[in-house]
């Protein structure tokens, strides 16, 4: 099985790798703007270049919030540290959106006060184009990176890259047109820089808008219905699982949280229970990888439920055993008959007690049962001791033998045991029967060998006998 550490470890360094590069790359292409947008005086390059800016500090604060993120959950923090990418994501949407209007204040003003001014020279267009292949490039990176961890953070720093080559894009069309216009005399083009400043920042900050609302919806908690339909048809699908009742799913960073409420069969045990909910924590797992499972169980009627299953149902819940449990209708009213083992050193006021309250309990359960006998018997606090004795003759074994002769059924006995506890003798022993015997018809054969073999050696208190198949005879 393949370790968890180590790919986490592995996720995590690459995690800060691409944001320590998406750093130095917006660190060369924020200076180079700068430079090149001063000495042309391109207030296209110059808005650019903030839009670098902004991304450089944007990159900055991705670095600072993966390391953050990925620090494992404590006290202060029992989800993790996670939501610090939402904050960070939703910063930098913040920061995109403050330059736009900065920029677009910026261009107005130019084109009002009909200060535009630019030095024409191959430098600009070098450098924008240089600008354009490392943002491709760190995009591309980011947003595969983003991809296989589900960090949002790097998918907010793919997409400021992104926008950037349409942003140097739309610089390098305005450049061109404010050259065209100087070189051919015409001059509405030379308006074309501050226009085209103005076009890449409304198309950011419509961007800007959408990437701003899937933020807040990552801080609220909100996402997408398909992804809880996801959970809980995964939940749903686990045999053994009659509804789910409850399902809430949360994300945080890279993780995602469900906490579901199940309902079982109550007459489930604990270690059946437990077989079902490892079981639909799986299936959540398969269906939304990562997620961190807390499921909660409730005991529920499916409908489908016998007399039988009721009431072994209220015995489990009052953590007794029930055995020879019969129902029979006797004048056209069902009579339940059982056995229930308690604690041997329980006095008997309160055994009968406990057995009248469950009785009562049964008979809510099951209006239809008209009464209920049950046969009250003691089951050992302590571990017997027992001691093996020779039987004398081998007499208590020849009688066993003698007497399962008189069952047809009956192919052999054998790995029979003798031992004596206190005063009793006790005596356990393999018995042979054909494949295909109903278990109604082998209970009878069984009890009657009993009884009849305590009749021969009353000195037998208890006999055990395991019944088996003739195709699996262990002897």
């Amino acid at each position: 099985m393949t370790s968890v550490a180590p790919n986490l470890a592995s996720i995590t360094a690459e995690k800060r790798r691409v944001a320590l590069y998406s750093i130095l790359g917006a660190t060369c292409m924020t200076l180079l703007k700068l430079l090149v947008g001063l000495l042309s005086g391109s207030l296209g390059v110059l808005s650019d270049a903030a839009h670098s800016a902004i991304d450089l500090v944007a990159a900055v604060l991705t670095f600072f919030s993966v390391r953050v993120a990925d620090k494992p959950a404590d006290e202060d923090h029992t989800y993790g540290h996670g939501k610090i990418e939402n904050v960070s994501a939703f910063i930098e949407a913040g920061l995109m959106a403050v330059s736009c209007v900065w920029i677009i204040s910026e261009a107005l003003s130019h084109i009002a006060r009909q200060t535009i001014q630019l030095h024409h020279s191959i430098w600009p267009v070098l450098v924008l184009l240089a600008s354009i292949a490392v943002d491709y490039w760190r995009s591309r990176e980011l947003r595969e990176v983003a991809r296989r961890t589900g960090s949002p953070a790097l998918e907010t720093d793919a997409f400021h890259f992104a926008s950037d080559i349409w942003a140097t894009l739309a610089v390098l069309v305005g450049l061109g047109a404010s050259w065209a216009g100087a070189r051919f005399g015409i001059p509405w083009l030379e308006f074309a820089d501050p226009f085209a400043a103005i076009v890449v920042s409304l198309m950011i900050l419509r961007l800007t808008i959408h990437l701003t609302r899937q933020t807040i919806a990552a801080l609220i908690d909100e996402i997408p219905a398909e992804t809880r339909q996801r959970v809980i048809h995964a939940a749903a699908g686990v045999d053994g699982v009659l509804a789910v009742e409850q399902a809430r799913v949360r994300r945080s960073g890279a993780s995602y949280f469900a906490d579901l409420t199940l309902a079982l069969p109550r007459r489930f045990t604990f270690e059946h229970t437990g077989e079902v909910v490892r079981a639909a924590t799986e299936a959540v797992d398969q269906a939304l990888p990562g997620t961190d499972v807390v499921i909660h169980t409730v005991p529920r009627d499916p409908g489908t439920e016998s007399i039988f299953d009721r009431v072994r149902t209220v015995a489990a819940r009052n953590n007794v055993f029930v055995h020879e449990l019969s129902v029979q209708s006797h004048h056209g009213k069902l009579r339940v008959e059982q056995h229930v083992e308690l604690d041997e050193r329980l006095p008997l006021i309160e055994a009968h007690r406990f057995v009248t309250a469950l009785e009562q309990e049964i008979l809510h359960e099951a209006p239809e049962i008209h009464s209920v006998l049950t046969h009250i018997e003691s089951e050992p606090a302590t571990i017997e001791q027992p001691e093996e004795i020779v039987v004398e003759d081998r007499r208590i074994e020849q009688a066993l033998r003698s007497t399962a002769t008189q069952f047809p059924e009956i192919i052999d006995v054998h790995e029979l045991t003798v031992l004596r506890v206190g005063d009793h003798i006790d005596l356990s022993c393999h018995c042979t029967l054909p494949d295909a015997l109903p278990m109604g018809h082998v209970h009878e054969i069984i009890t009657a060998l009993e009884d009849r073999l305590k009749q021969e050696c009353p000195e037998v208190n208890r006999m055990t006998i395991h019944p088996e198949p003739a195709t699996e005879n262990t002897r």
